[in-house]
């Protein structure tokens, strides 16, 4: 296999993980984040066989959703009408994943909507990558980003919309440069090869929130056409 068919595989263990997740009514009131975080990773586990992430492992529910990756909030109880997102780095025979997901315990609608805007948000920025694929710069597209979620009624929670994704460790392999990142100062074309020579493949990940509400929804994977 190809460079990006790894890749593709990683993934789709990464989404067969979070459906079993799902399938298993693990995400449920009550709990600390850190409890899911650690049932989440034994899971993986149990599934894989794998206990190696490349990032740490985030579950962030209620106004810690409002905190974007490099943020470290307190510990929080997931109440009874509340959202969550959970991002995981899991790492499948030195291939990795990056997997992000939103979730509403209850019935709250503004949660509900948030939820579904960033995964229909999701698919319309990666459509527009795909077609301008050529000649957009990582500084454009996290532009687009950012009135995307304008246009769905949201403030874009993050700095950046995205990285490069490959093998493991592939932070030290092409190094955390901005370069490396869908950033506001990334003026390099996305489809312009690594320092190597190599394609560069992309996680594009998609951070809505409403300060006021103090709600943030999440969803991340890897884009490719």
């Amino acid at each position: 296999m190809n460079h990006l068919q790894h890749l593709i595989e990683a993934e789709k263990k990464a989404a067969q993980l979070f459906q079993e997740i799902e399938n298993r009514g693990i995400v449920s009131a009550g709990k600390t984040e850190k409890e899911l975080n650690k049932e989440v990773m034994e899971l993986a586990f149990e599934l894989y066989g794998i206990r190696k992430y490349w990032h740490k492992r985030i579950v962030r529910s209620g106004k810690n959703t409002l905190e974007p990756y490099h943020g470290n909030p307190p510990n929080l109880t997931i109440q009874a009408d509340d959202i969550l997102f959970f991002d995981f780095g899991p790492v499948f025979d030195e291939w990795e994943a990056d997997f992000g997901r939103t979730y509403v315990v209850g019935n709250d609608e503004r949660k509900l909507k948030l939820m579904r805007d960033v995964e229909l948000a999701w698919y319309e920025g990666k459509d527009y990558f795909i077609e301008n694929r050529e000649t957009i710069s990582g500084a454009e597209f996290y532009e687009y980003t950012k009135k995307l979620a304008e246009r769905y009624g949201w403030e874009y929670g993050n700095e950046h919309c995205g990285h490069l994704i490959g093998n493991f460790p592939h932070e030290k392999i092409v190094g955390e440069e901005r370069i490396n990142y869908i950033h506001p100062e990334n003026s390099l074309r996305m489809n312009s090869k690594d320092q190597h020579g190599n394609p560069r493949e992309w996680i594009y990940e998609i951070h809505f929130v409403n300060t006021e509400l103090e709600i943030g929804g999440f969803f991340e994977q890897l884009m490719f056409s």
